[in-house]
């Protein structure tokens, strides 16, 4: 699968922007065990054109991060081409445009999902985007429509990619379901089968496991897998995908070794990234992911969670016995 002049590997694993989660550590570590392009968390357009300093340390990454997009959501076309040209100055493999959040504060700007209720104004959105975009592939992220009764994802695939869009990726929802329900992944195989649609279409949506990747491909034609939460805590489940894609066999679950150092790693890259105090702050989304299903688990989570420093932070995951701990729990 090619996003422009970016090769990807047949059936290609993505790692999904989640607010607050994919910052730069968290990409680094999803590259590394098998992510094969990661996303920025979403960036307002407002916050870039105003010159926001955490809108830009959103933008921030490692080479070895690549390749990687910078996600962007707005509610007004000059607001969203400024943003998109500071992105691609920003100089990420991909540009990519949210129209999926659901959250009130944003849909109620006309922006994320909000687009889905007038797909004119998407069409002139993304238009916008792709016309300011010289040097780097656009791309868009969206959901089956506002609700039941305005779902014309069809319609949107060809309009997005008579625009220039290159890649389409659906969470199989309706706005309106939010993250409730089952995704519906008939909605993307009904997608795949558009006449006349030819970009690559990405499935997002209730993908937790290996198994469930496969079964998206199979069940939905779809190009590639994005996977969210799914990856929180257990960025495994990218090696562990695309070794089951491959050869039908599942690689064994990593030891509580493995978790605990792969824990401790994206902490201290937290820490150099977001600076000592909010770097532990945000870890705190990722732990009780990590130590899901450890003997005493919970209460490990607990000690951590007393603690604003790094260092004793640390000296918990990479001292835990789980046999001493039996014994003195």
């Amino acid at each position: 699968m090619d996003i422009g002049d970016i090769h990807l590997p047949d059936k290609p694993l993505f790692l999904a922007p989640m607010e607050d989660v994919t910052d730069s550590p968290f990409r680094q570590i999803c590259r590394e065990k098998g992510a094969d392009i990661v996303y920025t968390e979403f960036i307002s357009s407002e916050a870039l054109i105003r010159d926001s300093d955490k809108a830009f340390h959103k933008m921030d990454f490692s080479e070895n991060e690549r390749p990687f997009g910078v996600q962007i959501f707005g509610g007004r076309e000059e607001a969203m081409e400024g943003a998109a040209k500071v992105a691609e100055a920003n100089n990420p493999d991909v540009v990519d445009i949210n129209f999926g959040c659901p959250v009130y504060k944003v849909v109620r700007k006309g922006a994320g999902a909000g687009c889905l209720k007038d797909l004119s104004m998407m069409e002139r959105m993304a238009g916008t985007v792709v016309d300011a975009v010289e040097s780097k592939p656009v791309t868009v992220k969206t959901r089956l429509g506002w609700d039941d009764s305005t779902i014309r994802i069809q319609e949107v695939g060809l309009m997005l990619q008579k625009l220039g869009v290159k890649v389409l990726t659906v969470h199989a929802r309706t706005r309106c379901q939010k993250y409730k329900g089952d995704a519906r992944w008939e909605w993307l195989k009904k997608l795949k089968n558009t006449p006349g649609l030819e970009i690559p279409i990405v499935g997002n949506g209730d993908v937790t496991s290996p198994e469930l990747a496969k079964k998206m491909f199979d069940e939905t034609g779809v190009d590639g897998v994005m996977i969210g939460r799914g990856a929180i805590g257990n960025p495994w489940i990218f090696e562990q995908t695309r070794h089951y894609l491959e050869t039908g066999e599942k690689l064994p679950e990593p030891t509580l070794r493995e978790r605990l150092e792969l824990c401790a790693k994206q902490l201290r890259l937290s820490v150099k990234h977001q600076g000592d105090k909010y770097g532990v702050i945000i870890m705190k989304k990722h732990y009780g992911k990590y130590l899901k299903g450890i003997h005493n688990g919970k209460k490990l989570r607990m000690q951590i969670m007393e603690h604003d420093e790094m260092d004793p932070i640390l000296e918990l995951l990479l001292n835990y016995d789980e046999k001493e701990y039996y014994a003195v729990a």
